[in-house]
């Protein structure tokens, strides 16, 4: 009796199909995501749950710019931003979405925070928060939760908080919250920490992370487990 003939699976929808050929084009799941400005589960979600009709235009023009020649990251996402559409209900309204965790007052203040899941696919959630605070010309301070260990300074040291021990909090499994700017000590220009993010491709984890062992607070194989950043009007 011949051997059956295996049948290679099928995308489960036209955006995985366009992944496909885009991930075939060099990009990962976390590069397609960054450019559709969402969290790698939702690009996996194309395969698993049939999602993504709504991003079927933006990944269309992605992949054109690919096969033009065009590989940065940031750029296609320039490039696909205007074709992502939302979703419509079956009477034609539009879908409502569960909204991000960051919003900005019209008195400047604003909070966003991200943990374990969307650390690892670079906190993008919290750049449309950054990128905001940069136009208005805001500044912000962030809260990082690292182990202990990866701390270069010891909680309280001068160089480190500088020497104000209630900006460290002592979390469970050995870690540790520092916060790192505030309004009394002015904080952190929103347009420089914008760049830095841009410089990063939109990974506002890396972006942190850089920052922290550049200005020596924690060691370069440190892991951020949290991470929440807040915004204010300069007086």
């Amino acid at each position: 009796m011949p051997p059956r003939r295996r049948s290679t699976p099928r995308p489960a929808n036209e955006a995985a199909r366009l992944t496909d050929q885009l991930q075939a084009a060099g990009l990962t799941k976390r590069d397609i995501a960054r450019i559709i400005n969402r969290d790698p589960s939702l690009v996996s979600q194309f395969y698993t749950r049939g999602k993504g009709a709504a991003f079927i235009p933006a990944l269309t023009h992605a992949l054109e710019a690919i096969q033009a020649g065009i590989s940065d990251i940031p750029a296609l996402a320039a490039l696909a931003a205007p074709h992502i559409t939302r979703r419509t209900t079956a009477s034609g309204a539009r879908a409502r979405v569960r909204s991000k965790a960051v919003l900005i007052t019209p008195s400047g203040s604003g909070t966003g925070r991200v943990s374990t899941q969307a650390i690892a696919s670079g906190s993008t959630r919290l750049r449309p928060l950054i990128a905001e605070a940069a136009q208005r010309g805001l500044r912000l301070a962030f809260t990082v939760r690292l182990h202990k260990a990866d701390y270069v300074h010891p909680s309280g040291s001068r160089t480190d908080s500088p020497g104000i021990r209630r900006d460290t909090i002592q979390r469970p499994g050995q870690s540790e919250e520092r916060s790192y700017g505030s309004a009394a000590t002015g904080g952190f220009d929103a347009a420089d920490f914008a760049r830095r993010v841009d410089a990063t491709g939109g990974d506002v984890t890396a972006a942190v992370h850089q920052w922290l062992v550049e200005t020596g607070r924690i060691h370069p194989h440190a892991h951020i487990t949290h991470l929440e950043i807040r915004t204010w009007r300069p007086r």
